[in-house]
């Protein structure tokens, strides 16, 4: 005779990994904050990139298009984490704005205002990931922590060195 298992076979739908239903909601939610900020970040980023003049021109052209690259791969991540969750990730610029800590910025500002700009941007994303930690750890989901830490070493390092461009 066949043993049978106490528990019941997972079906097509459903996502046995060992995280709770309700605490899966709530990380992609938090997930699909920092994609949010993320993106933002990443079209600021490039928008400066485009768009930056004056004596530094090379530098900063340079530098921001290092960093709209090293962003725009960690938008994959980031919401390929949120559907391994079981929720939809978010993918439009009205979800974005709704979601998003960051705001936009209008005009084309010079070069010191822009590293500013991205500085406070960098910053907003490290704060937006650091909060969900707290779900993350009570919920034992390692994979998200550390996308979390990855992400928090990026965003805290690229603010120092945009940081270190404005001190005289």
């Amino acid at each position: 005779m066949a043993r049978t298992s106490k528990r019941t076979k997972a079906t097509a739908g459903s996502i046995d990994i060992g995280i709770s239903a309700a605490e899966r909601e709530k990380i992609a939610s938090g997930l699909s904050g920092l994609l949010a900020d993320s993106y933002t970040l990443y079209l600021m980023t490039h928008n400066f990139h485009w768009n930056v003049t004056g004596p530094q021109f090379n530098t900063l052209h340079q530098m921001f298009m290092a960093q709209y690259t090293e962003q725009w791969n960690a938008l994959d991540v980031i919401a390929e984490r949120i559907r391994a969750l079981g929720h939809p990730a978010p993918g439009t610029y009205r979800e974005f704005t709704k979601l998003a800590s960051i705001k936009e910025v209008e005009g084309v500002p010079k070069a010191t205002r822009m590293v500013r700009h991205l500085v406070e941007a960098q910053e907003a994303t490290a704060r937006t990931a650091r909060r969900l930690f707290p779900l993350v750890e009570k919920a034992s989901d390692q994979p998200t922590a550390d996308l979390l830490t990855q992400r928090l070493e990026v965003h805290e390092k690229t603010a120092w060195m945009l940081r270190s461009l404005l001190e005289d």
